[in-house]
């Protein structure tokens, strides 16, 4: 398992764990299987429902075929936007696997970057493969054997970038900028960021406020991390650095002065 490095403002790297290559895969065949497995359960109930329908109306037979289609392929199309969306970069198979999508910076990926790998998945070039088969039923074997190059160009793609590339990244993450990482590691700094910090709180470091979200989440994940490995001296010189950048003078121990920072962010950004 490769180990990805991401320098932070404060002159310490945070560490991401990449995916083994097989755990893509099993996240993606679970999806797969729980897709399937969708689609026939949608199959047999709207065949049990055909039953009622009076086939004499040309239009009730028309507007079953198209809602049969809707029902069954609509939720399989934006399946993986809508999970990476509303789960925070997992679908049914990342969360199984262990697995997450997040920006390159290891922050939470926004909404238009889950799209743009959604619309790179390999879902639409399945369609793609089987547009091509009619084609090639259709007597127009140029057009098939075109858009079958195009389908093998795409997967081979893929599969080479992830496995040869230091972010494990596909198409879709590099035209994306995002980047899937093991959610067992700590370095997910947008799991942590929040803290419950009372109606009563009087906040001690006002300019706390100058630094960007990027920012608190990083003394977020370099507090965590240095509290893991006990290392003092991380905590240390991310306290050096904040201090020097937000003129702060504070004899503070290094851990609780992050602490009381992270306690301030999250006072002020909400009252």
């Amino acid at each position: 398992m490769s180990v990805l490095k991401i320098p932070t403002n404060f002159n310490i790297d945070l560490e991401f764990e990449i995916p083994e290559f097989y755990r893509r895969m099993f996240a993606l065949i679970i999806d797969f299987i729980l897709l399937v497995f969708y689609i026939n359960i949608a199959d047999a109930i709207l065949r049990s429902l055909a039953w009622n329908i009076d086939y004499k109306d040309d239009d009730n037979w028309l507007n079953l075929y198209w809602i049969s289609i809707v029902i069954k392929l609509g939720p399989v199309l934006i399946y993986h936007a809508l999970f990476e969306i509303t789960l925070n970069g997992q679908s049914v198979g990342k969360k199984v696997m262990q697995i997450r999508v997040v920006n390159e910076n290891g922050g939470k990926a926004s909404i238009s970057q889950f799209l743009i790998r959604w619309l790179l998945r390999d879902i639409w070039f399945i369609i793609i493969l089987i547009i091509g088969l009619q084609k090639e039923g259709q007597g127009e074997k140029a057009a098939s054997v075109f858009l079958f190059l195009m389908v093998a160009a795409y997967f081979i793609t893929d599969i080479i970038l992830v496995v040869s590339s230091k972010k494990g990244q596909r198409i879709g993450d590099l035209l994306a900028r995002t980047i899937l990482i093991r959610t067992h590691a700590k370095s997910n700094i947008e799991d942590t960021v929040f803290i419950e910090v009372a109606d009563s709180y009087v906040p001690s470091f006002p300019q706390i406020m100058q630094l960007s979200d990027k920012d608190i989440n990083a003394i977020k994940s370099i507090l965590e991390t240095a509290r893991k490995k006990g290392d003092y001296g991380m905590a240390e010189a991310a306290c050096a650095k904040i201090k020097a950048h937000l003129k702060i003078e504070s004899g503070m121990p290094p851990f609780d002065f992050l602490d009381v920072l992270l306690r301030d962010y999250n006072f002020l950004s909400t009252n």
